[in-house]
């Protein structure tokens, strides 16, 4: 954190925010030595927050607002968040894709950023739950064929599995199910709503819990793309542990102890935008 006075009230805040999730909870007297401001601005600030529902306020500081393990946030809702993390994410996993492979791309904004990343790889079949990542390439398409029946060379070729549509825009349920169960992927690309040592890959919604674990049995290759945020958050229903998992391509936020923590299990972690995350190939 900064040390300046001269903050706005809104950064100030949105620093705030960032430490709360960043570390689990802040006190009050240890962002007045941060900040360089006096108690009853951080209590204002915090107060605010608290109002927008961002935090909830406890004895001495704050903590991140605790959502029950089955609360699915919209597509809208986290299309906001952590935008340049996800964007370091995308271009580092999308050099884990060959031209001329057959990838799978699970549902979630940060798979919505990757699938932009991965327009310019020929040749892919991308096969995907998505909705709003099937969006990018069909768009994509559409803008390279200016009105051409034929696509472009080199384009994607998108299998939309079909199935019941959840608030976060991705397909479930028995028909993307089957339509998973009888195909084989090079790499899944997953994104997640929570990882942990203890539940591994968790979503607040079962059907989605379902149609992942056949993702991830039919993937030769399994790449977890999420950002810090994710790490320590636990939904309703695991899918899949860490043993599971490949590759874990995360963003500079991951803290110290969380990397320690996986350094000591199998995935191999990629933080994204930190020499050695490939992009500056």
């Amino acid at each position: 954190m900064s040390d300046n006075q001269n903050l706005l009230a809104e950064q100030r805040r949105a620093l705030i925010l960032d430490e709360v999730r960043r570390r689990g909870g802040v006190r009050v007297n240890e962002l007045t030595r941060r900040l360089n401001v006096s108690d009853m601005t951080v209590r204002r600030d915090l107060d605010a927050l608290a109002r927008q529902g961002m935090v909830e306020k406890v004895h001495g500081g704050a903590v991140p607002v605790s959502e029950p393990s089955s609360h699915e946030p919209g597509f809208e809702a986290k299309s906001g968040l952590e935008l340049s993390a996800k964007e370091d994410i995308a271009k580092a996993a999308a050099r884990m894709a060959a031209p001329g492979g057959a990838i799978a791309l699970a549902g979630g904004t940060t798979a919505f950023a990757l699938a932009q990343q991965l327009l310019e790889v020929p040749d892919l079949t991308v096969v995907t739950n998505s909705v709003r990542v099937a969006d990018v390439f069909y768009n994509a398409q559409r803008a390279a064929a200016g009105g051409s029946q034929a696509p472009r060379a080199g384009a994607a070729t998108v299998v939309l599995t079909g199935g019941v549509r959840t608030p976060s825009d991705t397909l479930v349920g028995p028909v993307a199910d089957a339509a998973i169960r009888s195909l084989h992927f090079d790499v899944l690309f997953l994104g997640v709503h929570g990882i942990s040592v203890e539940a591994g890959l968790s979503t607040p919604n079962l059907a989605e819990a379902e149609t992942n674990r056949h993702f991830v049995r039919s993937a030769r290759r399994v790449v977890v793309v999420a950002d810090h945020t994710k790490w320590g958050t636990v939904g309703l229903s695991s899918f899949a542990s860490l043993e599971d998992v490949d590759v874990l391509v995360t963003d500079r936020g991951l803290s110290a102890q969380a990397r320690t923590e996986i350094a000591e299990l199998p995935p191999e972690l990629v933080v994204a935008g930190e020499p050695g995350d490939g992009t500056d190939l």
